[in-house]
């Protein structure tokens, strides 16, 4: 205590003579802003094992390296998969053999043509093929699908690829990683965070099911789409999270009340040392009450 009240007295003492120096000085052009579009963020760090994590800006992948060849997750768009493409060559000699969707929204999955194009077999869950193709994602087509459970091996290397229900989408995978102790999924499980926006595409009831079932399973590591890594504790976190926003929106609604009125009466203050609790909380009271009110069964 007595170190902070110092710095605080020193910090007064300066404060006169620190402004009159910044007033005599001349103004000081502000630094550009970054364009991200234009220049990415991109940067690769190891996280366990084999197992590698790709940024491009806010998006994250995971990619295992073994000796004969990589195992890659998400693209992300055209020009972040490039970049990997030449790093991995670069940095490990080898190119992908095969390539996971996490799901099928673009943000994540687009630019699977940079692998394929070299022979990357395009796998991915058989719903996500449905929309891939549907909503014509600017990405590679899967070749392999498969609708409940799927093991790859390559060079020594085992990933289990497992669907555990609909939650942010109705084909989300889960990636294994068994070896490493890390799972990696994508825009269910946000670590740290709330949950984006309003639920876009979403299945509350099924989700929160999801979670249930992750957390059962044999893990450490929680390698997500965005944000910082976690573990099983962050899919408890966020579990409880979900069921605490439902269960008081599903209660608000049966007492009569509107969806304004709910985004004034519940209460998820306790959860305001989100990262992007400011940004999402209301947003996320709106989605759940659609939800619920779209999907309960009155007398």
């Amino acid at each position: 205590m007595r170190s902070n009240i110092f710095a605080l007295g020193l910090v007064a003492g300066i404060g006169f003579a620190a402004t009159a120096w910044a007033q005599a000085q001349p103004a000081q052009p502000a630094a550009p802003q970054r364009d991200l579009l234009r220049d990415p963020i991109r940067e690769i760090s190891k996280i366990a094992g084999e197992v590698y994590r790709f940024r491009n800006n806010f998006h994250y992948t995971v990619f295992a390296v073994t000796p004969a060849g990589v195992i890659a997750t998400d693209p992300i768009n055209k020009g972040a998969a490039e970049w990997l493409k030449a790093e991995i060559k670069s940095r490990f000699n080898q190119q992908v053999r095969y390539l996971v969707y996490s799901h099928d929204h673009a943000d994540h999955i687009s630019g699977g043509e940079v692998f394929a194009a070299d022979g990357a077999i395009v796998i991915a869950h058989e719903n996500a093929k449905i929309q891939v193709v549907g909503e014509k994602r600017p990405t590679a087509v899967p070749q392999v699908t498969f609708s409940e459970r799927m093991t790859l091996e390559l060079g020594g290397s085992t990933v289990e690829l497992l669907y555990l229900g609909k939650n942010h989408s109705d084909n989300t995978v889960v990636m294994h990683f068994p070896r490493e102790r890390l799972i990696f999924t994508v825009d269910w499980i946000p670590v740290q965070s709330i949950a984006f926006r309003d639920f876009p595409d979403a299945y509350i009831a099924d989700w929160i099911d999801g979670l249930r079932k992750v957390e059962a399973m044999d893990f450490d590591i929680l390698a997500p789409g965005h944000g910082p890594l976690g573990n099983k504790q962050s899919v408890r976190d966020y579990r409880l999270y979900m069921e605490d926003l439902r269960g008081q929106v599903l209660k608000l609604v049966r007492e009569g009340k509107s969806r304004d009125e709910a985004k004034q009466l519940v209460d998820i203050k306790k959860y305001s040392a989100a990262t992007n609790f400011e940004q999402m909380w209301q947003l996320n009271i709106e989605g759940m009450y659609n939800h619920v009110t779209a999907t309960r069964r009155p007398n």
